[in-house]
């Protein structure tokens, strides 16, 4: 299918990856997005949304048949689908473990996501976490750090969890941001970018096309990108900020079409 302006402009900035990919990921959170409007962001948006996300524990919301509609609506048209982090975290502290898994199977989830924000999960029990989710078939995407910033933990142990979750299978590891983006991780109680913590990631992470950046704020995605390249990782993206967050990785927003103008003033196709 070719794309309105195909022919006439140019992407300014070359190199976005496409779907299946590894790289450029995008994560969508999703807080209640009735059918019809989930139609609609696939439709608009489908090539550039990757996994969303029924954030927090907000699926246990849903009436079965409801669930089982979007689930399927989302994973065919090549998008995969997870219950929040937290809603595993509740399944692990009452002992249902191996039933969550089940009725996600059940529900039609396609990825699991393993986390412990909330509660503590020592590395044994993530690890098994991890196994089981695979060999039910799930992708697993797991989450380093804590939601409330007085208990985040030390940069090693972050360092630890990554290269840990990655050998045991994981596909991407998000560093923890929360949906307001303050205040935690990366960010300050300001939503801006703390450049010595991504610093402090970067530099213990082989390989850091394994991280997801949860970055909900619009500055926080042109931080990212104009740092860490057009297809860096991105999470807890709003359904309704997916195409202005392609159109700053790829040039066409003026954040990210100043430097590549400044570098390339002369356009030459």
């Amino acid at each position: 299918m070719s794309k309105a302006w195909e022919g006439t402009i140019q992407i300014p900035v070359e190199g976005r990856t496409i779907k299946p990919r590894k790289t450029g990921f995008t994560m969508v959170i999703d807080k209640g997005l009735g059918v019809r409007r989930l139609e609609d962001l696939i439709e608009t948006s489908g090539d550039y949304i990757d996994v969303i996300k029924l954030t927090f524990g907000t699926s246990a919301f849903y009436d079965e048949a409801l669930l089982k509609k979007k689930n399927e609506i989302i994973t065919a048209s090549n998008i995969d689908v997870m219950p929040g982090g937290t809603f595993l975290e509740v399944a692990i502290w009452q002992k249902v473990f191996d039933e969550y898994l089940d009725r996600a199977y059940e529900l039609g989830f396609s990825a699991i996501e393993v986390s412990d924000g909330t509660i503590e999960i020592d590395s044994q029990k993530r690890k098994e976490a991890i196994t089981k989710s695979l060999d039910k078939g799930f992708k697993v995407i797991t989450e380093v750090g804590k939601k409330d910033p007085k208990e985040a933990p030390p940069i090693s142990l972050i360092h630890q969890l990554i290269g840990e979750d990655m050998e045991h299978g994981a596909f991407k590891v998000i560093i923890e941001a929360r949906e307001a983006g303050k205040g935690v991780g990366i960010f300050d109680t300001d939503g801006k970018i703390r450049e010595d913590e991504i610093d402090n990631i970067v530099a213990g992470v082989e390989n850091t096309d394994c991280l997801i950046w949860e970055a909900p704020l619009k500055n926080q995605q042109q931080a990212l990108i104009l740092r860490l390249g057009l297809n860096v990782n991105l999470g807890n993206i709003p359904p309704d900020d997916i195409l202005a967050l392609e159109a700053l990785r790829q040039g066409l927003r003026g954040d990210t079409l100043k430097k590549v103008y400044l570098e390339k003033k002369d356009w030459k196709k």
